[in-house]
């Protein structure tokens, strides 16, 4: 049986929970979508979706950051903080749907704090790392889906769209990126499209989706059995035109 997972960084619930509802009206085959940058806290989340009978559940943090899950079936929530990341945000939440455990993520950007804050979302990626081996051991089928705030390329950004000295591109973001990936896991958009240039983001500044000036910085990684059951992954980009739309589109997984 097919089962469909998508992330989206909606950029605040509250203002958009229309723009979510009429997604899954219009993707009913996806089984749980994973939302990042919820900023509300767990008790602001709006009521619509639980009383549509869909099953929620969040992780939320006063106009900040923030995670949620919205399932069509029930699913068992295992954690909602990622082991080892010693950090008072809300990052993560993750379930096991399906006996796939899903990781829905919110990695720091690491633009802002300095070095401290920089070195926050290389902590967020080696407690990632862990995770990832803990679960090949116990060989789990799991994704980590979300928001990483990672370029892993050239070729996941328009040309110009960041300086060399972003954190989304600086060259100890890209390694921890490929040391998560070399546990053993896939990057599914990569595995079926190998080349070019495809982005879930664009800013709102300087007209950057009209000229298409954007970035790949949403990422579904997949463990290898997971992987091995990969059968298509699309990115909605269509949904960034719509009016007060969140600057990241869905992207979406099928296994």
């Amino acid at each position: 049986m097919a089962f469909t997972f998508a992330s989206w960084n909606i950029n605040s619930i509250r203002a958009r929970a229309h723009l979510v509802q009429e997604w899954l009206e219009r993707n009913p085959s996806c089984d749980l979508l994973c939302l990042q940058e919820i900023k509300c806290e767990d008790h602001q989340f709006p009521a619509v979706f639980a009383e549509a009978g869909l099953h929620v559940a969040t992780s939320g943090q006063k106009a900040y950051n923030g995670v949620a899950l919205i399932g069509r079936r029930p699913f068992e929530v295992t954690t909602h903080n990622l082991p080892g990341f010693e950090h008072p945000s809300a990052r993560y939440i993750e379930a096991k749907m399906d006996d796939v455990t899903i990781g829905n993520l919110y990695l720091p950007n690491g633009n802002s704090g300095g070095e401290e804050g920089y070195a926050t979302k290389l902590a967020f990626f080696d407690a990632l790392t862990l995770r990832a081996r803990q679960f090949l051991a116990e060989e789990r089928e799991f994704a980590f889906i979300g928001d990483y705030n990672v370029c892993p390329t050239d070729e996941d950004l328009a040309p110009n769209a960041l300086s060399a000295t972003d954190a989304l591109v600086r060259p100890q973001t890209r390694a921890a990126f490929r040391r998560l990936l070399w546990t053993g896991l896939t990057d599914g958009l990569r595995a079926l499209r190998p080349e070019g240039r495809h982005y879930t983001f664009w800013d709102y500044q300087a007209a950057a989706f009209q000229r298409n000036s954007g970035l790949r910085i949403d990422h579904a990684l997949l463990s290898p059995r997971l992987a091995q059951r990969l059968t298509d992954i699309q990115i909605d980009r269509d949904e960034r035109a719509r009016e007060k739309a969140s600057d990241h589109v869905p992207l979406i997984v099928t296994v």
